[in-house]
């Protein structure tokens, strides 16, 4: 009985840090266009994490889940270290921090759009 009260207890804890992480609301609303090349890549769930140097700033670049990945077209090895990369998404509210949310991207002028559903 204890142990499920704790489980139940630690689900409330951490759920609104895990919807406010994977959500949209951390991002300014307002759309960016970035270009650099990937620095370090770790893809996987819960989504893809880039760290790409833009301009000689250093960015972290949110992509998609695998699944979403694959469904925009996006090959193994196409997001690896060395690969010059066009993003287009949605930048941290916060001005000093460095960090985007894909919404669509350009590898070798070919368009991958991991969310069509927003503009």
């Amino acid at each position: 009985m204890a142990t499920r009260f704790f489980i139940l207890v630690a689900a409330f804890v951490m759920a609104p840090a895990a919807i406010a992480h994977h959500g949209w609301s951390w991002t300014s609303g307002e759309n960016l266009e970035l270009t650099g090349t990937i620095v370090e890549a770790r893809l996987g769930n819960p989504h893809g994490t880039l760290v790409m140097d833009i301009d000689g700033e250093t960015w972290t670049v949110e992509v998609g889940q695998p699944w979403r990945n694959e469904r925009a077209g996006i090959r193994d090895g196409d997001l690896a270290p060395g690969v010059l990369l066009k993003v287009s998404g949605q930048p941290s509210r916060d001005p000093e921090e460095r960090r985007l949310k894909v919404e669509r991207l350009w590898i070798d002028g070919t368009l991958h759009e991991l969310y069509p559903q927003r503009d």
